[in-house]
């Protein structure tokens, strides 16, 4: 006991930097346990947990550790309980066809797809959830379509959807809370019965603007810059931003917060410093960062408040009040208290990505920053200008690789890939999109108020293209990205916990983190890819040959490629089952025998049909086959030889990913599973 109280007493400044994890893991809990009991009991073993630490001797730091934490998981648990109970949307039970009237509460065109999102309040709709979010084809939207219009069309109503294989991106819990209880695509005529009598909002007057100013794939970069919107973003083009790991670039964060800040508190230092009273007997800075802050807080509202906006406005906001007392404010406890606020208000933000790396990238630079080894090597120094460039140069690549290898666990639980050359590209790209685009294109606003903003335009969009071009160069590399099979969430789980470890403490005892770090990573890259992924509507289907991956239907799009591609780890071209030379295949009906890492043949057979099959021929394909994959109800006839997989089971289950050599097999709903998002989905028995 004296040892641990002697290290926290030197680790004492660090010791409530650990109150936001402690809330996070209160937060977590309620994500990752199943049911309401599960809650209940996680809430009350925090609480005895916390009475067992106030048996400890009072005063010690680890009998306040204890308590402080324990009463933190369960507020966390409590609190996002608390909000999904009282603020979440339930999703609509069951698809259905609908002639939908509804109140417009926003609209956000999305040119890369060419549509407009339409949100929507239905009117005597009782059925129906309190909002909808509806897709309408640019050719269908009816004129005076804004906030407030009232519209009429014919819809097919979905519930959010789930994640279409385990490990994929889960909508449904995202929409919950943004209160999104059905989506659907209009089909037309749309018809506008009330005309909005709003213009539009200053955020779509400047995406608009933009869009037209400038030409190319370069404006929907530029469009996102400047309101954080990516509508106008071809999908080649945000894929070459991702893999290249520029894709931070697109999202309103620190940069762009920083950068605008900065150059409201620059330029107000130096109009006012025209002034001799004003320089003499103004508290100048305290002056220019109120106005950096309201600057701001306005960008903030613009962008429409996105997490990693707000905890970067919270954080320049404590900067700023730091600076004007004349104080360092740049610390962890900096990047804490951003975490704290971000969690009491939007608890729901711990589960997504952009919450996870945005406070994970911050962190590390932060506590690389304060490491003394560092700060010596990159504080300025009376040097030439090649070593000065050359030291500058040298401190960007390792603030890069080191938020790279931060960010490794975060991206291969949500995006089954790692980056490896993101550092080299942003060595580029930040001073580029910092110092020379967002400079150009804030000058081309201005400078369109008086009508001469065209040539900063032409230069915004060169530069603009050039940025794009590095992104493709780079993410054309086959070194650009790793991929791995997903990661499960107790390899996360204890992944993160070292890497906290690592970044909170400052004493040698945060290298015992290194090892949970290295030994999820590790897991995941040597982990058995899955052999077979099935999809929750049963239609899509990839199978693992010697060959490579196939796909079940080889007119899939794009998206679903990407995510059966992505679950099984696999960055090559999904070919065709029917193209395998072990595959026999008919319009109903495709049979296929697989090989598994342990030389054991698999006999597959797969529906791609509704056409009524005989049922002595397809009774007989059952009883031969092992696995039998339909996207609809399989007669009780049908008995393959381990694993029958039709709409009933996947109306349970969701997507499946199964590993043949050890018979495992993944879900994307858990049993007794009861968090208000899933909606269950009963199909009649044929």
């Amino acid at each position: 006991m004296e040892t641990v109280e002697s290290w926290l007493e030197r680790e004492r400044e660090q010791v409530g930097l650990w109150a936001p994890v402690a809330l996070g893991g209160g937060i977590a809990g309620w994500f990752v346990l199943p049911h309401a009991m599960a809650w209940l009991a996680f809430c009350c073993v925090a609480l005895g947990l916390a009475c067992m630490g106030a048996m400890l001797p009072v005063g010690g730091r680890l009998r306040h550790m204890i308590v402080a934490g324990a009463i933190l998981l369960c507020f966390g648990c409590m609190l996002v309980w608390g909000k999904a109970t009282l603020m979440g949307q339930p999703p609509l039970a069951r698809a259905m066809f609908v002639r939908l009237t509804g109140d417009v509460v926003g609209v956000r065109p999305v040119p890369a797809q060419k549509m407009v999102r339409v949100m929507l309040r239905p009117v005597e709709a009782p059925m129906l959830p309190a909002m909808v979010r509806v897709n309408i084809a640019d050719a269908d939207v009816p004129k005076g379509l804004g906030q407030g219009a009232r519209i009429r069309f014919r819809v097919r109503l979905m519930p959010p959807a789930p994640p279409s294989v385990p490990g994929g991106y889960d909508f449904a819990a995202r929409a919950y809370f943004q209160g999104i209880g059905a989506t659907g695509k209009a089909l037309k005529p749309v018809e506008m019965l009330r005309p909005s009598s709003a213009g539009p909002s200053l955020r779509a007057r400047l995406f608009g603007h933009i869009v037209d100013r400038v030409d190319g794939p370069a404006e929907g970069i530029a469009a996102a810059l400047a309101t954080g919107d990516q509508g106008a973003i071809p999908e080649s083009d945000a894929e070459a931003m991702r893999r290249s790991g520029l894709a931070h670039l697109l999202s309103i964060s620190g940069l762009h917060v920083t950068a605008l800040i900065g150059a409201v508190i620059f330029l107000l230092m130096r109009v006012m410093a025209l002034s001799a009273r004003a320089a003499l007997d103004w508290p100048l800075m305290l002056i220019a960062a109120t106005g950096g802050a309201l600057a701001g807080i306005g960008y903030t509202l613009l962008t429409g408040a996105e997490v990693p906006t707000v905890r970067s406005c919270v954080a320049a906001l404590l900067v700023l009040g730091g600076l004007a007392m004349g104080r360092d404010a740049v610390t962890l406890r900096l990047v804490a208290t951003g975490a704290l606020i971000v969690l009491l208000f939007w608890p729901e933000a711990l589960a997504g990505p952009s919450f996870q790396m945005s406070f994970a990238a911050v962190t590390a630079l932060v506590a690389l920053a304060e490491h003394p080894r560092f700060r010596a090597f990159a504080v300025a120094r009376d040097e030439s200008a090649i070593r000065k460039a050359g030291r500058m140069l040298a401190v960007m690549l390792a603030t890069g690789i080191a938020v790279e290898l931060v960010l490794m666990p975060i991206a291969l639980f949500h995006f089954h890939k790692a980056g490896l050359l993101g550092a080299f590209a942003n060595l580029i790209a930040i001073p580029l999109t910092t110092f020379i685009i967002m400079p150009l294109e804030a000058l081309a606003l201005l400078l369109d108020v008086i009508g001469l903003g065209a040539p900063c335009w032409w230069l915004t969009e060169q530069t603009l293209n050039l940025l794009l071009g590095l992104a493709h160069g780079v993410s054309a590399s086959p070194m650009a990205t790793l991929l791995a099979p997903t990661m499960g969430m107790g390899l996360f789980g204890v992944a993160m916990a070292g890497l906290l470890w690592c970044l909170l403490w400052r004493t040698r005892v945060r290298w015992l983190g290194l090892a949970p770090v290295v030994t999820g990573v590790a897991m995941t890259f040597f982990a058995s890819p899955p052999d077979l992924l099935i999809t929750g509507d049963g239609r899509h289907v990839a199978v693992r040959t010697d060959r490579g991956m196939a796909i079940l239907r080889d007119r899939a799009g794009d998206y679903v490629r990407d995510v059966l591609s992505e679950s099984a780890g696999y960055d090559g071209e999904l070919t065709a089952i029917a193209d395998l030379p072990d595959a026999r295949c008919s319009t109903d009906l495709c049979a296929v025998r697989v090989k598994d890492q342990a030389e054991r043949i698999w006999r597959l057979l797969f529906t791609r049909s509704d056409a009524l099959i005989a049922r002595r021929d397809f009774a007989r394909d059952c009883a031969a086959a092992d696995i039998v994959v339909s996207d609809r109800g399989l007669p009780r006839w049908c008995r393959p030889r381990w694993m029958k997989i039709d709409r009933r089971l996947l109306s349970r289950t969701g997507g499946l990913s199964i590993t043949l050599e050890t018979g495992e097999v993944h879900t994307v709903f858990r049993p007794g599973d009861a968090h208000p998002w899933i909606a269950r989905r009963r199909f009649r028995t044929p």
